[in-house]
C-alpha cells in the first residue's frame, strides 16, 4: 500500500457560528469538531496529517498539539488555495492523500478508509466521497455518464433544471494522488464570480487531462454533514450522541432512556452499569461494572470503581473506590479521593479531600482540603473550616474517629484515631489520640425571659 497523507481543512472563520470561539473548536459530545475529524484520519495511521488553519490558528495548535503539523491560510481565498498551503509539508511526496474538512465530525474512519481502498482498486487519479440525500439543494451534484463514469462535480448555482434532479453529492472529502494534486493547484483559476480558488476545478483539470476521476458512494448520508451554524450544530450532537449511546448498550450498559443521556465521546462504561435518564458523563470519565447512576446526576472526569451507586449528584475530577454511595444532592468537587465502602449522603460536598475505606459522611457536610481516615463518622451539619480569607489549611482526621453534629474543625487542626468530638463543638486545637474533645459555651436558662419580652402573644 501507498504511503497516506491527509489534509484537514479548518481555516474557516465560521461567521454563521456568530460566535467568539472559532468554528472547529466548538464540541461535539466533548470534543472539538476538527480533533474528532483527526482521531479518525489517525485511525488509518498516515505518514503526516496536515491541519490548514486560519482564523484561531493558535487555539486549533493547542488543541491538536503533536499530532498534527500545521500550515497557516493567510488569505482565505477558497479551498484549493487552502489546501495549496499544505505544498510545502507534503507538495512532492509519493501516496495517496486524503482532503478532510475540519468541520465533518461525523466522518468515520472506516469510511475514508473504504474511500482509499477504492481510489486504489480504480487506479484513479481522484477520488470523490459522495452520499445521497433527498434533499440536495445547495450541494455540489456528482455528474456521470450512461456508464457511470463521473463527468464532472457541478455546483447548485451552475446546474440545469436536470442536473439539480441529482440527488448524489459532493461530501466535500476527497483522495488524491499526492503528486498529481499539488500539479493541478498550480493549474486552478479564480476567475469565478467569488474569486476564489476551488478544490472541486481540480476535478475537472484531471478529467480534461483524461485522467481517471472516481466516486465512492458512502452509505451513511449523516457522516457528512458540515457544521456550518448553531442548528447543525445541534444535529451532529444529536447524532453523535446516538452513536455512543448504541456503542454503549451493545457493550453491555443499559440506558433507561438513551434519548435523554448524554455521554461524551470518550467515556468508558463497564459492564452491567445501569444509567438513568437525564445523566451527563462528560471528558475522559471511566465507570466500573455494576455501578448505578442515576437522577440526573453529572460526572465529569470522574473515576469510578465497581459497585457505586450516584443519585442526583454531581463528581468533577475526582476518584471513587468500589462500593462507594454518592447522594442523592452531593458534590464531590476537583481531587477528591473516596476509598472503597465509604457512604456520601445527601447535600455533601468535598474538595481536595481524601477519605478512607468504610467511612461515612451521611448528610448536610463539607469536607475541603482534608484527610480522613477509616470507619470515620462525621455527623450532620460539620464542617472543615479551611480558608481564613487568605490562605487554605488542612484538616487530618484519624481512623476510628467520631465527629458529633455540628462541629466545625478550624484548620489547620488533627484529629487523632479513636478521638471523639462532641457535638456542636469548635475544635481549634489537635485532639489527641483517644481524647473527647469538647468545646460548648456554658448553658445559661434564664427563667421568664420570654414573658418580659411579651412573647408569644
Amino acid at each position: 500500500m501507498m504511503n497516506r497523507y491527509a489534509i484537514v481543512l479548518a481555516a474557516g472563520q465560521g461567521t454563521r457560528m456568530k460566535s467568539k470561539l472559532y468554528k472547529v473548536l466548538h464540541p461535539v459530545c466533548g470534543k472539538p469538531m476538527v480533533e474528532h475529524v483527526v482521531d479518525q484520519i489517525s485511525q488509518l495511521q498516515p505518514e503526516e496529517i496536515v491541519t490548514i488553519v486560519g482564523h484561531g490558528a493558535e487555539a486549533v495548535q493547542t488543541h491538536l498539539k503533536d499530532r498534527s503539523t500545521f500550515a497557516v491560510q493567510e488569505e482565505q481565498l477558497g479551498t484549493a488555495h487552502a489546501v495549496l498551503q499544505a505544498k510545502i509539508a507534503l507538495g512532492d511526496k509519493d501516496g495517496l492523500t486524503l482532503v478532510v474538512c475540519g468541520d465533518t465530525p461525523l466522518i468515520q474512519g472506516h469510511t475514508m478508509e473504504a474511500l482509499m481502498k477504492y481510489h486504489h482498486e480504480k487506479r484513479a487519479k481522484a477520488t470523490i466521497l459522495t452520499t445521497v440525500l433527498d434533499n440536495p439543494t445547495g450541494y455540489g451534484r456528482i455528474i456521470r455518464d450512461d456508464l457511470g463514469i463521473v463527468e464532472k462535480i457541478v455546483e447548485q448555482k451552475d446546474a440545469s433544471e436536470k442536473e439539480q434532479r441529482v440527488n448524489e453529492i459532493n461530501t466535500g472529502t476527497y483522495c488524491f494522488d499526492n503528486l498529481a494534486l499539488f500539479e493541478a493547484l498550480e493549474k486552478v483559476s479564480n476567475e469565478n464570480a467569488q474569486g476564489e480558488y476551488y478544490l472541486p476545478d481540480v476535478i475537472k483539470i484531471l478529467k480534461d487531462e483524461d485522467e481517471v476521476v472516481a466516486a465512492y458512494r458512502m452509505e451513511n448520508a449523516k457522516e457528512s454533514l458540515g457544521v456550518n451554524d448553531r442548528v447543525a450544530l445541534a444535529e451532529a450532537q444529536e447524532i453523535m450522541r446516538h452513536r455512543i449511546n448504541e456503542k454503549h448498550m451493545r457493550n453491555g450498559v443499559t440506558l433507561i432512556d438513551p434519548a435523554n443521556t448524554y455521554i461524551d465521546v470518550d467515556v468508558e462504561i463497564g459492564q452491567d452499569t445501569i444509567i438513568g435518564p437525564n445523566v451527563s458523563i462528560h471528558g475522559k470519565t471511566l465507570i466500573g461494572d455494576d455501578c448505578e447512576i442515576t437522577g440526573a446526576s453529572l460526572l465529569d472526569n470522574a473515576i469510578l470503581g465497581e459497585r457505586v451507586k450516584v443519585r442526583h449528584s454531581s463528581i468533577y475530577d475526582s476518584k471513587v473506590g468500589d462500593d462507594v454511595q454518592v447522594g442523592p444532592y452531593s458534590h464531590l468537587r476537583p481531587e477528591s479521593e473516596i476509598s472503597e465502602g465509604v457512604k456520601i449522603g445527601n447535600f455533601v460536598e468535598t474538595k481536595k479531600a481524601t477519605i478512607g475505606k468504610n467511612s461515612k459522611i451521611p448528610h448536610f457536610i463539607y469536607m475541603g482540603d482534608a484527610e480522613i481516615g477509616e470507619n470515620v463518622n462525621i455527623g450532620c451539619g460539620s464542617i472543615a473550616v479551611n480558608y481564613d480569607g487568605k490562605n487554605k489549611a488542612k484538616t487530618i482526621i484519624g481512623d476510628d474517629v467520631f465527629i458529633g453534629c455540628n462541629s466545625n474543625l478550624v484548620a489547620p487542626v488533627k484529629i487523632g484515631d479513636k478521638a471523639f468530638v462532641a457535638a456542636g463543638s469548635t475544635i481549634t486545637k489537635d485532639v489527641p489520640e483517644g481524647a473527647l474533645a469538647i468545646s460548648r459555651v456554658k448553658q445559661e436558662n434564664k427563667e421568664g425571659y420570654a414573658k418580659r419580652l411579651n412573647f408569644g402573644k
